[in-house]
């Protein structure tokens, strides 16, 4: 009995020995729990201070290349093609004869209805002599001038269809692309496609500017363009259109009127920069980097790191000056602003400032 109750009471001190370890153990591993919590909470971010600065107002604005002139060119008439005096690549000038057509039969309806004309124009003046002496009716030198009439309609339109044999180009420009060769049938309806022409003597390049850019700017202003393969040429452009009405992300589509040079170095499809060059000189003002809003500029919104805590704040952006957005309302000299890791934060999350 003696030595049963021993048993028990080592069994006891035993659990109750284990029960205190497996205590200590969660309260240790509760206060490692707790300061990695702490680090984890802290979100890694970079910032910069806010300062007002001497700022030019000169910004740029990016597109592509677009020809001022460009066209598919379709038969008019429908026939077999016989030759095709261009190439792609080729360039073009307006009326130079690029392909040919069948025109046996056309020649053919031409030189007849030619002799009809002469025909009926003989049988007018006799009819005209005649009448003067009373030989014919008025009403039949009014039939006869009206055969001449429809005579010289018909060759005249003979004329045109021999001529439509010879086709030619409408504008100058490159053949950009070529849809037929020898033996091609054309097609009158629907018309059969014959070539891409190109107009790149001039190119237009349009643009984006926001609400407070498109202000200074109207048509027939001088801008400096350049093009991301000749960075160290600049093209003389002039806007042509400055739009009435921004777009669906509210801002104004400019296009500018740019002349190519000898070589035709501008290509239609160009990444293409306008330097647009304020009137005002350059000012005092408050910026900020423009990454350092909340989603975008529109959004008004800017993370404030202070005592390492982020606080969103709610300002009034003014102008964009490329990299940089002018601060109107609701920031102070000095304040420090941050620039990367918003996508992380809330209001008033710690945040741990990577220098």
């Amino acid at each position: 009995m003696k030595k049963t109750i021993i048993t028990i009471v080592i069994i006891i001190a035993a659990l109750a020995l284990i029960g205190f370890v497996l205590n200590n153990n969660k309260k240790e591993n509760k206060a490692k729990t707790d300061i990695v919590a702490e680090k984890n909470a802290a979100v890694s971010v970079k910032v910069t201070p806010v300062k007002t600065e001497e700022v030019s107002l000169d910004f740029v604005a990016n597109g592509n290349f677009q020809p001022t002139q460009e066209l598919t060119f379709s038969a008019e008439k429908s026939g077999k093609v016989i030759s095709v005096l261009a190439k792609e690549g080729d360039y073009v000038r307006v009326g130079q004869t690029l392909l040919t057509v069948r025109g046996d039969v056309i020649n053919v309806n031409a030189q007849t209805a030619e002799a009809a004309y002469l025909n009926a124009k003989s049988d007018y003046s006799r009819y005209e002599n005649a009448f003067k002496t009373g030989g014919v009716t008025k009403q039949q030198l009014d039939q006869a001038k009206l055969a001449l009439t429809n005579a010289h309609s018909n060759y005249t339109e003979a004329k045109i269809n021999v001529g439509d044999t010879r086709v030619k180009a409408p504008i100058n420009g490159f053949i950009n692309k070529k849809y037929i060769e020898p033996g091609s049938i054309l097609a009158g309806m629907p018309a059969t496609a014959l070539f891409d022409i190109v107009n790149v003597s001039k190119l237009k390049l349009t643009v984006t500017v926001n609400e407070n850019q498109v202000a200074s700017l109207k048509n027939g202003d001088n801008v400096n363009v350049t093009a991301s393969v000749y960075p160290d040429k600049t093209f003389s452009g002039k806007i042509t259109f400055v739009a009435a009405k921004a777009d669906a992300s509210l801002n104004f589509p400019v296009e500018i009127e740019i002349a190519n040079n000898s070589n035709n170095d501008l290509k239609a499809g160009m990444y293409g920069t306008a330097n647009f060059a304020s009137k005002q000189q350059k000012q005092h003002l408050m910026v900020v980097p423009r990454n350092a809003f909340v989603g975008s500029v529109s959004s008004n919104e800017i993370f404030v790191a202070h005592n390492g805590i982020a606080k969103l704040r709610k300002v009034t952006a003014g102008r964009i000056l490329g990299d940089q957005v002018e601060i109107i309302n609701g920031l102070s000299d000095g304040e420090t602003v941050i620039t990367t890791g918003q996508i992380n934060l809330q209001d008033g999350n710690t945040v741990e400032i990577i220098k």
